[in-house]
């Protein structure tokens, strides 16, 4: 697979690093974004966080992550209340950039993405992807460390991604 620029939410970021996973990002993808309000939600300053916020300016000092400026604020603004700024920003900086893919978790803004006519993909399908690359050996241990973690994926989800990934 020809590897890609993609733009990505903050969940999925929290995630993958609650599970040591997040260089998988820039294993699969060419140059990974962040919008602006992105970067200030991961980049909020506290005290029990404070090892991953410090990897986090790593990260984005080092080139691996990309804070990206959204050049229509406006549409973000008039938006707001139907999601939050970051999810509205990897929209409206997928849209912008004219990216093929977005990396967001939650349902509405997948929904929202799909209606900008922006494919998008979760923590689930990073880890499905990274697996078929052979980045990974399996996602179930991922996955039910993310569960422990307090990730919320319904049973059925599990189930299926398990399947998807010919894991039981």
């Amino acid at each position: 697979m020809n590897k890609m620029k993609v733009i990505c939410n903050t969940s999925p970021i929290i995630g993958l690093m609650s599970i040591d996973r997040l260089p998988l990002l820039w294993q699969l993808f060419d140059e990974v974004l962040i919008p602006q309000a992105v970067e200030k939600e991961l980049c909020v300053s506290s005290i029990e966080h404070s090892k991953e916020v410090e990897a986090i300016k790593e990260y984005i000092t080092e080139g691996k992550l990309t804070v990206y400026q959204v050049k229509n604020e406006e549409i973000v603004k008039k938006m707001y209340g139907k999601l939050h700024y970051g999810e509205l920003e990897v929209i409206i900086g997928a849209k912008e950039c004219n990216l093929p893919l977005a990396i967001i978790d939650e349902r509405s803004a997948r929904k929202m993405a799909s209606e900008f006519l922006i494919d998008t993909i979760g923590i689930l399908g990073i880890l499905t992807l990274a697996k078929k690359q052979g980045l990974i050996q399996c996602v179930k241990l991922d996955i039910d460390y993310l569960r422990k973690n307090g990730y919320r994926i319904s049973e059925n989800l599990y189930n299926r991604i398990l399947e998807q990934n010919e894991e039981d």
